[in-house]
């Protein structure tokens, strides 16, 4: 059993390659991917689909952080149905969006409410790692189709809510971000094939029969780039594929773009939005390719792109390579073991606040962390804090690849919390880390973090 765990890690790291980035996060399902950029970071909001989903099994909303668009710093499972006691509980936390204002931090989402209807709800927080509470007491807004909710900030500093499916509404906040000034209304021309892209037979489940709809599905993205407003957004149907049109104002009137991206791997949904970081153009989307992955567990991917000299998006092919690293991490610096580019077989714990660990190590499972410089000397010694030990085990560091040598092993006995160890061979430089444990057949201990002196 054993043997055969360790097997599957580094078949694992065949397949996918040595810098394949996409899926962008693998110790979790992520869907629905709501990037923002703030104080030279990248917050990422995403849902969460149950390991078990047979269907969308959807409980709580996560945060990641990145400084480097490659190591992504897992932030806690903020958000839950829990968090509004007005809503149905232990599903339906569908997609959504968080921004900051004014020192306020305000999380938009869809949700049930008791009686299950779709209900827009909002959190909110002095901080994204929270503690996140019910910013009104009640839904925003309620409604069929209300889910996927868009915030948007215009230059005059006017707040705008995008959201639906099978329908597209908007609306201005009050100051408050938490209530509409003038109510909201449909989008200007959405019914409208030059607005929205041709139209065709969909099933509208509000009067229970097709009708001629536009391309427009759900999961708007509204942006601002000079003068050009743009509204990304699922398309076509099921399975969907991304889209986009375009207003000289925020109000319209929108013409239709067309498709930026195909239909996701594995998924027959595609949901996401574009940011603008450190001179970069990304769009994020999710695709089923993480394994055990499909339309009902999905993951966050990235893409690099470059607008065309007249603002239009152009087509955004799918990559595994994903996105370049922005920066480097050091590892004398504490390295927070929630922090990697990519893993195997482990898991983020289900906390909210501060402190976040990674859990469920077994046997061959692995973490990597991409760009790791050493600088110009070797490091003598590692430290690192092992938390709720089950079973002693060894975690093992490499350079750029499993297998061959570590350049350190630590030992870790059912009493470790701080444990150290002799660094040898330890490279120089910038490379990637293996972080790689070993044991018996079950479950092992949790890593808080790793650093390196």
């Amino acid at each position: 059993m054993k043997t055969r765990h360790y097997l599957s890690a580094l078949m694992l790291l065949a397949v996918t390659g040595a810098y394949a980035q996409n899926p962008a996060i693998s110790a979790i399902y992520t869907p629905d991917p709501a990037p923002y950029v703030h104080d030279d970071k990248v917050y990422l909001f995403v849902d969460h689909d149950e390991d078990d989903a047979l269907y969308f099994k959807m409980k709580d909303w996560i945060v990641f952080e990145s400084s480097d668009m490659v190591n992504w710093t897992y932030l806690g499972a903020q958000v839950s149905t829990a968090t509004f006691p007005w809503a149905k509980q232990g599903d339906r936390a569908w997609a959504a969006q968080a921004i900051e204002r004014n020192g306020k931090w305000y999380w938009y989402l869809c949700c049930n409410t008791a009686d299950g209807k779709d209900a827009l709800a909002v959190a909110v927080a002095d901080k994204p790692t929270g503690p996140w509470v019910d910013a009104i007491g009640g839904p925003l807004a309620v409604g069929f189709g209300f889910i996927d909710p868009t915030i948007f900030i215009d230059d005059d500093g006017k707040p705008y809510l995008f959201w639906g499916n099978k329908g597209f509404w908007y609306g201005e906040l009050n100051d408050d971000m938490i209530s509409f000034k003038n109510g909201y209304k449909e989008v200007s021309g959405y019914t409208d094939p030059k607005s929205f892209g041709e139209l065709q037979s969909k099933m509208d489940w509000s009067i229970g029969r097709e009708r001629m709809m536009t391309q427009y599905e759900e999961g708007p993205w509204v942006t601002k780039r000079g003068d050009i407003y743009y509204a990304v957004y699922p398309a076509g149907g099921v399975p969907e594929y991304m889209a986009y049109s375009t207003a000289p104002t925020i109000h319209g009137p929108w013409t239709f773009g067309g498709r930026i991206m195909d239909e996701a791997e594995n998924s027959f949904t595609i949901h996401g939005g574009n940011i603008h970081f450190r001179g970069h153009d990304y769009m994020f989307y999710h695709n089923g390719a993480l394994p055990n992955g499909d339309g009902f567990r999905r993951s966050t991917a990235i893409e690099e792109f470059k607008f065309n000299d007249d603002g239009s998006i152009p087509f955004i092919p799918f990559t595994k390579e994903g996105v370049k690293p922005l920066g480097t991490i050091s590892p004398y610096n504490v390295v927070q073991a929630e922090t990697m580019s990519s893993s195997w077989g482990i898991k983020l714990d289900r906390l909210p606040g501060e402190k976040h660990y990674v859990t469920s190590v077994h046997n061959g499972d692995w973490i990597k962390v991409r760009n790791v410089d050493f600088g110009t000397k070797s490091p003598a010694l590692l430290s690192l804090e092992i938390l709720n030990c089950k079973s002693e085990g060894v975690i093992e560091f490499y350079a750029d690849r499993l297998g061959g040598t570590p350049f350190a092993t630590a030992n870790v006995g059912r009493d470790s919390s701080v444990v150290s160890a002799a660094v040898a061979k330890a490279p120089t430089g910038i490379h990637d880390v293996y972080v790689f444990f070993r044991g018996g057949d079950t479950e092992l201990f949790d890593l808080d973090w790793w650093k390196l002196e």
